[in-house]
């Protein structure tokens, strides 16, 4: 860790650090890295993020890469081989729920990225300190309801805002946070 100013959640451990200063909030695309991080925030819910970060390696193997047309076609062997992986969360309605959301991919009429970023606000004020970053947004709950309507499961209203700040849809770093000024000077 440096002198860096970091969001708080940001600084505590190397893996925290590395994931806000290179991932957290960085715009993100590509059908396989959207169903990732859908997938990984999905296994989250519950969990300490620092447990899925420090699994995802060995979720990605798991998942084949997080390809959805292959997860889609995943069949009970897979299931068994999944829940018998200690190297992942061995949650039944989480595995479940990822394979199902593989399927739903694979039903869309339009990209998984032309779908989910269409969520994006327009305009997104950042937040000043880490109490004043929101939980759920109305563009959040609208992303929700969409994915539940095209059969996705495991996605509430928080889990799509934490998808949405993970790839950078919104930028929610703190006000003093390094990374905002970087954002600043990027544009």
């Amino acid at each position: 860790m440096t002198d860096l100013v970091r969001c708080p959640w940001g600084d505590s451990t190397p893996d925290y650090v590395d994931y806000h200063d290179t991932e957290w909030g960085v715009e993100l695309h590509g059908e396989a890295a959207m169903f990732e991080r859908m997938s990984l925030e999905s296994f989250q819910s519950g969990l300490s993020w620092i447990t899925i970060l420090r699994k995802r390696e060995n979720f990605r193997a798991a998942f084949a890469g997080f390809r959805p047309e292959v997860v889609a076609e995943f069949g009970p062997d897979d299931f068994d081989r999944l829940m018998a992986d200690a190297g992942i969360v061995r949650n039944r309605a989480k595995i479940t729920a990822t394979i199902n959301n593989a399927r739903a991919v694979a039903e869309l009429d339009v990209p998984l990225d032309d779908l989910l970023w269409s969520f994006a606000p327009e305009h997104h004020e950042r937040p000043a300190t880490i109490a004043d970053v929101p939980a759920v947004t109305p563009e959040s709950k609208a992303m929700a309801k969409e994915l539940k309507r095209r059969g996705f499961v495991f996605l509430g209203p928080t889990t799509c805002y934490a998808l949405m700040q993970a790839t950078g849809m919104v930028d929610d770093h703190i006000a003093a946070c390094f990374r905002a000024a970087d954002a600043v000077t990027a544009r």
